[in-house]
């Protein structure tokens, strides 16, 4: 397919800025795959569409606080360090973007708080922004953590026209995260309270955990029109067996298994059995899912409304069909659902 196919004008006041009041009362578009009915709930309604025994599974990865502003030695223009990964924990070496990018060259001291408390120099080059860093700091690793999470920003992706308060902390973040890793929100599970999970635990529906640490990579624009062309960056995934014993059970029994999320989609898709199963693996995974596609675990899927031209849609297309999943976003333009990280949610079943 071609990337121009999945253009389309999205008004700018319908990216949301702000998330819902509370998590499980933002709207929540249901699409059916085999009749195309297209039904409008709130998200808490979501309960109603599974049954004892079926199978929902979440991303548990934790967004740290990834962007940070420092100042260059000497001139002491101000620079923005968006950190990616830590590459060496006793080297404190990291992945980073910069920006404004022409003015950061090795070798260079970066300068960080009121009373520069954490320096960093750049080490190498590695794409266009960005650069390998080592900070310099004395401490250990828990005062070395203490300090970049008390100067990082909750890294709220640009579209969000504003700066990140502390309500971001804590909206930005999914209830059930757990492993630190992810540079962005998985963000269809921002929907979920836990008062909600606890109900659809007592209806008797299953809970599967499985880890993607989401990278910048997932966002980074498609410039190939040719999507067979296109390269994800690699993120780090983890499946681990007690996740594949609840899922897998679900599959024989043919129950509905839905996963919260494109990026949980990616770790079960790079997680297959030959018998269409899910195995325990942990590692990097580059898969781009973009139609045709053949789904091995998942038979619903519930997802944020994403920008146009994105991996994203791409892979909810894959998911729901081409023809379905761009009618149901030209319904969600004129029913005036609000878009992105803090949008409301789609349910495909």
């Amino acid at each position: 397919m071609k990337l121009s196919q999945f253009k389309f004008d999205l008004p700018i006041n319908l990216i949301a800025q702000h998330p819902s009041k509370q998590r499980d009362e933002s709207r929540l578009m249901v699409v059916h795959k085999d009749t195309g009915k297209i039904e409008h709930k709130i998200f808490k309604d979501v309960m109603t569409y599974f049954d004892d025994k079926d199978v929902i599974i979440v991303n548990n990865t934790k967004v740290f606080p990834a962007r940070l502003y420092g100042r260059k030695e000497k001139t002491g223009a101000r620079i923005e360090v968006f950190l990616l990964r830590e590459l060496s924990k006793p080297n404190r070496l990291w992945d980073v973007i910069v920006d404004p990018a022409r003015k950061i060259r090795v070798g260079n001291k970066l300068y960080f708080g009121d009373n520069d408390e954490l320096v960093a120099e750049v080490i190498d080059n590695t794409t266009s922004r960005g650069r390998t860093i080592r900070f310099l700091f004395d401490g250990n690793e828990q005062e070395f953590k203490t300090v970049l999470d008390s100067m990082g920003e909750t890294p709220l992706p640009k579209y969000i026209k504003r700066k990140p308060d502390e309500e971001d902390r804590e909206r930005y973040q999914t209830v059930y995260a757990k492993y630190e890793g992810a540079v962005a929100a998985p963000t269809a599970g921002l929907h979920f309270s836990r008062e909600l999970i606890k109900r659809m635990e007592i209806k008797g529906v299953k809970f599967a955990e499985v880890t993607l640490h989401t990278g910048l990579g997932t966002f980074r624009p498609i410039e190939v029109e040719d999507l067979s062309k296109h390269k994800m960056d690699a993120e780090y995934f983890n499946v681990d067996e007690y996740a594949c014993d609840i899922v897998n059970k679900g599959i024989q029994e043919k129950r509905k298994i839905c996963s919260v999320g494109t990026t949980t989609l990616r770790a079960l898709e790079s997680s297959v059995t030959a018998r269409g199963l899910l195995k325990p693996e942990a590692g990097w995974t580059n898969l781009f899912i973009h139609p045709p596609f053949n789904f091995s675990i998942a038979n619903s899927l519930i997802t944020n409304l994403h920008l146009p031209k994105t991996s994203l849609l791409i892979m909810v297309a894959a998911f729901a069909g081409y023809d379905l999943a761009m009618e149901a976003y030209q319904t969600a333009i004129k029913e005036k659902y609000h878009f992105f990280s803090y949008g409301d949610a789609m349910l495909v079943v």
